[in-house]
């Protein structure tokens, strides 16, 4: 039996298990993974420092090594982001409707736990905790495979969620690594229909295309984040470099950083060299189309291929547009229905950009960053939906329930 078909059926075995666990159960079990974590900082970190290593010999980017990197101070935050998990309200249970028919039959819907979720992704060794806990605090059983970059760091992180879970009531076999990182260990996650009901890809573009492409297990896409800001006519112009310069910089390698910006002609006219400038002296790397270049010789010449590219780097492409339709237009084409922005004094084009524009968060006058669990008030997040069933945006506790039935008589029966 190979090792995703033997954590299969283990991870659905437990998942009936943890039907039946409360929420003092869960919340306990959650308290003693932090504090794990915590008491094994000095193994993960060790553990860590051998992806960090392997990661340079095999020439990963800064932008992906700062995505492995495990400090003290980020393992403290993984713990505290599981004590926040256990301070919110656990869905399961949540009574949906509630129906008395005529007849006196009793209807109610309410929230249940999906059973077994499947998590693959990319050099993140902190969704492999989030998952866990957010799993595990609706009732879950869940199954992680990480990528091969991060392999001893998610080792070592299940490890300790194993040993604390092992001190609880949960089943230890709730939470499930597959440590082995092939394509052929991916490809029969990808068909384990039996074991798995909904498998979530976190990570690039290509990744993501990949799962969807070929998995018949159910898939919660978690989209690449082509994000784009649409500077209007009408745009201050000190709020759009504080709102760009932070949606670029604060951390270039998240899914919800701007990648591209579409910038009103009259408005570039005005202030599109002091823009470019500001933008530049922030260690930007720019592309743009001619008007954006001749504004500054730094510029480099933008392909079609910009346009479409989630850089996840200091790097920004740049058209100019004529007007608020052209640039709907342009996100039509090139985004990938995460976050889009636009900056305008005129309320009523900031009503029909957000109406007019296909994503799961559209902003006017803010930065696409805040497009995250936490900041939305969810706590910990599983991925960003960019699909519209079964949930969309930033995917917090509820999105990782379904919903049963529950129907209660007293013999009637149907004519």
């Amino acid at each position: 039996m190979t090792e995703v078909l033997e954590k299969g059926k283990l991870a659905k075995k437990a998942s009936y298990e943890m039907n039946q666990k409360s929420t003092k159960e869960k919340n306990e079990a959650l308290q003693l993974i932090a504090k794990q974590l915590l008491m094994d900082k000095e193994t993960i970190q060790r553990e860590n420092e051998k992806d960090i290593i392997s990661g340079k010999e095999k020439g990963l980017s800064p932008s992906v090594l700062d995505r492995i990197l495990l400090t003290e101070d980020r393992i403290n935050g993984i713990a505290e982001a599981i004590e926040l998990v256990v301070s919110l309200l656990d869905p399961v249970g949540e009574v949906l409707e509630n129906i008395t028919k005529e007849n006196g039959l009793h209807i109610e819907k309410r929230r249940v736990p999906i059973g077994v979720i499947g998590m693959i992704y990319e050099a993140r060794p902190n969704v492999t905790v989030d998952a866990a806990s957010l799993a595990l605090k609706t009732s879950n059983a869940v199954i992680l495979r990480g990528s091969s970059s991060a392999k001893f760091s998610n080792m070592a992180l299940v490890d300790s969620i194993h040993k604390a879970l092992s001190k609880s009531t949960l089943p230890i076999n709730a939470v499930q690594l597959i440590e082995n990182t092939s394509h052929e260990a991916a490809e029969e996650l990808f068909h384990l229909k039996e074991y798995l009901d909904v498998l979530i890809p976190r990570g690039g573009k290509n990744l993501i295309d990949t799962v969807v492409s070929k998995a018949t297990v159910p898939v919660l896409e978690t989209g690449a984040g082509n994000c784009h800001i649409f500077i209007d006519e009408t745009a201050n112009l000190q709020m759009t470099k504080d709102i760009i310069l932070n949606a670029k910089t604060q951390r270039p390698s998240v899914c919800n950083a701007a990648e591209s910006l579409l910038i009103h002609e009259n408005w570039f006219v005005a202030h599109g060299k002091e823009l470019i400038e500001s933008l530049l002296k922030a260690d930007i790397t720019m592309f743009g189309d001619d008007t954006v270049r001749e504004a500054d010789p730094k510029v480099k010449k933008a392909t079609e291929e910009d346009w479409a590219t989630e850089y996840l780097a200091l790097t920004l492409s740049a058209k100019i547009v004529k007007n608020i339709d052209e640039a709907i237009e342009h996100i039509h084409q090139y985004g990938t229905k995460h976050s889009e922005a636009i900056i305008t004094e005129n309320l009523e084009n900031a009503r029909e950009f957000q109406t007019g524009v296909d994503a799961a968060a559209v902003y006017h006058n803010a930065s696409t960053r805040f497009t995250d669990g936490f900041e939305f008030g969810y706590g910990a997040e599983i991925g960003i939906s960019t699909q519209k069933l079964h949930a969309r945006g930033p995917m917090g506790l509820p999105a990782l329930t379904s919903s049963k039935y529950y129907i209660s008589g007293t013999g009637q029966i149907r004519e």
